[in-house]
């Protein structure tokens, strides 16, 4: 099975670059099935029902999220409807939405997909690793391929959680960042590991935002408008063939398109 996941989708340009390629490369890769986190798709800064809508219809099957997928509050009713919106699984109680779910290629294989946030540097939420345990002794009762979305700011807690869950699921890959790191592995119990995806938008940018509002928030340490980078527009992402039987991993592949 070859498992095409996209990093964090920034913006217009993002989806811009989606539409151009996705095709292609599902085509060219012979992918069977499509995950992309789209938490900065709307204008840089959460996710709209219009534009998860957009997303899914270009052939993407599940998106993933983080952090701000609180930004637009009018997605919140969408993560309770559509199960192909996720969110962190390790937000509290009373959070709108899912954070996991059983999807199936076109194919009818079963996939699990799990989305989990990191705590260091960021909320404090619910344990990431406890939580995947409690996922986990559900999900593969039903399959053996399941994805994590690791969205976390440290390297460290990414490479432990997928330490963590050698054997137990076939790809960890790290969102948030938004730079694509060059660690690609197969963990000694099969599971494939990226830290991060990297992301899909305008390049000519400081991780997707007009570098003029970062570096004057850099400089004077006050509030400053963030404007989406619209130039020089990337795919980031990872393909990982799984063998579906036992759910271990067979390769992994950075995508890095311009």
């Amino acid at each position: 099975m070859n498992i095409l996941f996209i990093g964090d989708i920034v913006g217009r340009a993002g989806r811009i670059m989606l539409r151009e390629h996705l095709p292609r490369i599902i085509d060219r890769e012979q992918i069977d099935f499509v995950i992309a986190n789209g938490e900065n798709a709307a204008a840089g800064f959460g996710l709209t029902t219009d534009v998860s809508t957009e997303l899914l219809a270009q052939g993407i099957d599940v998106l993933t999220s983080g952090n701000h997928i609180w930004d637009k509050r009018e997605i919140y009713p969408q993560l309770e409807k559509n199960e192909c919106l996720l969110r962190p699984a390790n937000y509290p109680p009373g959070a709108p939405g899912r954070g996991y779910g059983l999807f199936s290629t076109s194919a009818g294989y079963p996939v699990g997909v799990v989305n989990l946030e990191g705590r260091v540097f960021m909320n404090p939420l619910d344990c990431p690793f406890r939580s995947a345990d409690a996922i986990l002794e559900e999900l593969r009762r039903q399959t053996a391929v399941i994805i994590v979305d690791m969205h976390a700011e440290a390297t460290s807690e990414k490479q432990a959680l997928a330490r963590y869950l050698d054997g137990r699921v076939s790809l960890v890959v790290g969102t948030h960042t938004h730079v694509q790191t060059a660690d690609e592995q197969i963990l000694p119990g099969g599971t494939a590991y990226l830290t991060d995806a990297g992301m899909t938008g305008g390049s000519d940018s400081i991780i997707g935002m007009r570098q003029e509002g970062v570096i004057e928030r850099f400089l004077t340490q006050l509030p400053t408008r963030f404007d989406v980078g619209k130039n020089a527009p990337i795919l980031n992402g990872v393909i990982c063939r799984v063998e579906q039987d036992s759910g271990k991993a067979q390769s992994i592949e950075r995508v890095f398109l311009r």
